[in-house]
């Protein structure tokens, strides 16, 4: 090998890991919370949002202030979306009289939603959702814009937590108990 393609390949090898790592630093999975893309305006509040309900009526977000809300962005071809929502259905029925309100919002077709739930029907809200809301979960930390993608926000519109991929039910339990009156957690959840 001459000395030209030695040099070469050993500046192709530094650039590409350099760049690796800066990659890895700021989309690792462990990365703090508090990193914040500059060049993203994050939300630290619900802002107004209006969508469309299956039916065709439009709801505000903001009817549930008040309510500890889970917004779960999901999708009926993405299996870990599918895999959580009867979580989440199951947390909307143990949690409700507790104050705790989950919304699906359905980036996806309307027809194939429909017949999604109507197989597997959840008791919960579904919205359509649409580039507004594609925006407000990437402004709600979803940095990738991936699916799921669920944000949790306390009974003053306060966004407490964003979490892009799968959750589980202890991810849930450790960001929701904080948030329910004590008086009506469920025990299965306390600490």
């Amino acid at each position: 090998m001459t000395t030209a393609k030695l040099v070469l390949t050993m500046l192709l090898a530094a650039a590409l890991g350099v760049g690796g790592f800066l990659l890895f630093d700021a989309w690792r999975p462990d990365a703090t919370p508090e990193y914040r893309d500059p060049a993203i305006d994050h939300l630290e509040q619900l802002p107004p949002l209006r969508l469309s309900t299956l039916d065709g009526r439009d709801i505000d977000v903001g009817r549930w202030t008040g309510k500890v809300l889970v917004l779960n962005f999901w999708a009926t071809w993405c299996p870990p979306c599918l895999r959580e929502l009867p979580l989440f259905d199951e947390l909307q029925r143990s949690h409700a009289e507790a104050g705790l309100q989950v919304v699906g919002i359905a980036v996806d077709q309307k027809e194939d939603v429909e017949g999604f739930l109507a197989e597997r029907p959840v008791g919960f809200p579904i919205l359509l959702g649409d580039t507004d809301a594609i925006e407000l979960s990437r402004r709600l930390g979803n940095r990738l814009q991936g699916l799921p993608f669920t944000a949790i926000f306390d009974a003053d519109g306060k966004r407490v937590y964003g979490h892009t991929g799968e959750v589980t039910r202890a991810i849930l339990d450790e960001h929701l108990t904080p948030l329910l009156p004590p008086a009506q957690r469920n025990p299965t959840i306390e600490r």
